[in-house]
């Protein structure tokens, strides 16, 4: 994907051809946005005059004398003809988010969008675990911001996983901790189809596994399992246990 948004500005002539068909005249400021959505702006407003989101196919053609725009969207067509140039320019944009540091080596702004941690004018990217939180002090090997991620308990480590892992910290504390309630075997921690999870130690054999919930390990359930306290409330190692608060009758 094109990470510029090109801007044309003059008087033109703008024809939308779909639902509501209409032409338009003025001095304008079209848009070309990243994801090839077409914007046209006059001077009343905040919503654009006509637009076209996230075209399947844009051609642009300009000279010094005018240009011509047009965008196409299934059986929706934009075009916009300029009569008279004004201004036309391409600038470079990034994604905005929540400015949580710099890395260490390149001093780019380090922003957090999401579950995603962005390194400004660049293509580097860190994924945070479920809920995690940026920290304000620095990993003290590579200088990159840490973070706090909960899967059991509360893990301090880097941002980066190379540097520091999520997963070695839970299997180091959980690992064995917990016994399988099918064939009574330990359970280890694992990671499969991108989910941290509590599997059996005797898979194949028993395939029994439980994700990790975002939570802290706070009690015992009724049926052996650990009880997390979560953001929703207490939950069973086990989501589908029903004896989360139940006591054996003996």
């Amino acid at each position: 994907m094109d990470k510029t948004i090109r801007v044309f500005a003059g008087d033109c002539t703008t024809t939308f051809e779909g639902s509501d068909d209409q032409t338009q005249r003025g001095r304008v400021v079209v848009i070309i946005k990243p994801d090839q959505t077409v914007l046209v702006h006059d001077t009343d407003g905040y919503q654009p005059v006509a637009w076209l989101t996230r075209s399947d196919s844009i051609t642009v053609e300009s000279d010094v004398g005018g240009f011509g725009i047009t965008a196409r969207a299934g059986e929706q067509v934009l075009r916009i003809i300029g009569h008279e140039v004004t201004g036309h320019a391409e600038y470079p944009v990034t994604e905005a988010g929540i400015p949580v540091g710099r890395h260490p080596k390149s001093g780019e702004s380090l922003i957090q969008t999401g579950n995603m941690i962005t390194v400004i004018n660049s293509d580097i990217k860190y994924p945070l675990p479920k809920g995690a939180t940026v920290q304000d002090e620095c990993c003290e090997s590579c200088g990159l911001p840490m973070i706090e991620a909960t899967a059991g308990e509360r893990f301090s480590i880097c941002l980066d996983r190379e540097c520091e892992s999520l997963d070695d910290a839970v299997r180091e504390r959980f690992d064995d901790e917990w016994t399988c309630p099918d064939c009574g075997a330990p359970m280890q921690i694992i990671r499969r189809s991108g989910r941290l999870l509590a599997g059996c130690s005797g898979y194949p054999a028993c395939e029994t596994a439980f994700a990790i919930p975002t939570g802290v390990v706070v009690d015992v359930c009724s049926c052996g399992l650990p009880i997390f306290e979560t953001s929703r409330g207490q939950q069973c190692l086990d989501g589908t246990c029903e004896l989360l608060n139940k006591t054996d009758e003996g």
